[in-house]
């Protein structure tokens, strides 16, 4: 069974419908039946692929937003936010973009972000008489930072798939997310104007301000707290997901004190799913990349891309359209598991940094949330909001300019995410 057959199996499965990981783990078990190699080879594989120390963190960093959902701390990120950019022109779409910022650096995850602070951001905007369909649109384009400022759960899978440093990983997501969120909010300036938006009154008092400061201070310290354990060396990645749930636990029974028995319990039931349906992807996704490898497909594709140019940045181009290809298709997880290891080889051997390659992968990945037929966000946002995907996307059109506008920066100028990972490691 060659290795066409194994990946013509997948697209068709795909394309029939079948859920991810069945179009991914029939296939890779037919080719171990018809390869006459031993069955047992399979559940090798898949407990292998999971026995990842980096992949603890996926689990406890989808707990950590569950449990800020379920203790009401998501609705003091938002007052604060709320009063601190609510009087800059585009008002509650500026407090949409600077929140999401926020809670991604507790969360990590882009669909957290909408399932969680976007529930209560399409609300606000709704009754202050924002279009529910642009409430909806920027709160799915807000959410695309999250995969990219620390913790990042696609970041941290796809580091533990290429063996790249996780940490650096992280800390070069720090400045293109702050250069996404600053064009997305230029636009939405651009757009209030256009159109009108309604803004808070009046700025903000000192005294308002810092009103709404002290309250959000416990919660605004988490990604702090990550980030400088990481920096300073306390602990990795996974061990800074453990301490952030500590932390978030400490905050929200003994500063808050708003956790329950109840909201812990629905936390861990959330985590689990989530969790379950991320790392099931994993281990199908292991045999699959097994097999890949032993039939040399990243050996020939490898080859292939050498052929149409050896130069790094027309590779990443090329690399860029086949990821928006893929994103379309396939959720940010699959992607990465199946078409990384792939592309990885050809683009280290033409001179990509690894890290710079994994953000600009990553974040081209994240697009594919907010792009059709499957655009998991789209799906979400169109529950949340009650508005047609159609009318989500289109009010989501400007919102695309600043995201692939950030998406061929960060291609052309590697030093934008390459820059503080550098200065950290010198």
């Amino acid at each position: 069974m060659s290795s066409f057959a194994i990946l013509g199996g997948f697209a068709l499965s795909f394309l029939l419908g079948w859920p991810v990981v069945l179009a991914i783990l029939i296939p890779s078990v037919l080719y171990v039946l018809l390869g006459n190699i031993p069955i047992e080879l399979i559940g090798q594989r898949m407990s292998y692929a999971l026995d990842s120390f980096p992949l603890v963190a996926v689990p406890i960093f989808i707990f950590v937003g569950n449990l800020m959902n379920q203790a009401g701390i998501t609705e003091r990120i938002f007052k604060f936010a709320d009063t601190l950019v609510g009087r800059v022109p585009g008002g509650l779409g500026q407090v949409n973009v600077v929140s999401s910022l926020i809670f991604s650096g507790m969360s990590g995850a882009a669909l957290a972000d909408v399932g969680g602070l976007g529930k209560i951001e399409v609300k606000a905007m709704a009754e202050r008489g924002f279009d529910r369909g642009f409430a909806g649109a920027l709160t799915g384009a807000s959410a695309v930072v999250g995969p990219i400022f620390p913790p990042s759960i696609p970041l941290i899978i796809y580091g533990s798939v290429t063996s790249v440093s996780i940490v650096q990983l992280l800390l070069a997501g720090i400045v293109p997310a702050i250069m996404c969120v600053i064009l997305l909010m230029i636009t939405v300036a651009i757009l209030a104007y256009r159109n009108d938006f309604p803004r808070s009154d009046r700025w903000p008092t000192l005294r308002q301000l810092g009103a709404d400061f002290v309250p959000a201070l416990p919660a605004l310290m988490t990604p702090v707290l990550l980030v400088a354990g990481m920096l300073l060396g306390y602990f990795t990645p996974t061990e800074a997901a453990a301490v952030t749930v500590g932390y978030v636990l400490l905050i929200s029974g003994l500063v808050y004190r708003t956790l329950t028995v109840e909201h812990l319990l629905s936390s861990a039931y959330e985590t689990v799913k989530s969790s379950s349906a991320i790392l099931i992807i994993v281990a199908a996704a292991s045999i699959f990349g097994w097999i890949l490898a032993i039939e040399q497909v990243p050996q020939m594709a490898a080859r292939w891309l050498l052929t149409v140019s050896t130069d790094p940045l027309m590779l990443l181009l090329v690399v860029n359209v086949l990821l928006l290809i893929v994103g379309m298709f396939l959720d940010s997880t699959t992607a990465t598991l199946l078409v990384v290891p792939i592309i990885a080889q050809p683009l280290h051997m033409a001179g990509v940094d690894p890290v710079h390659l994994g953000i600009v992968t990553i974040f081209n990945l994240m697009l594919g949330l907010l792009t059709p037929p499957m655009g998991l966000a789209l799906f979400l946002l169109s529950d949340i909001t009650r508005v047609s995907m159609r009318q989500i996307l289109i009010k989501m059109m400007p919102l695309y300019v600043p995201l692939v506008l950030t998406l061929v920066i960060l291609t052309v100028f590697p030093e934008v995410s390459l820059w503080l990972p550098k200065m950290i490691r010198n």
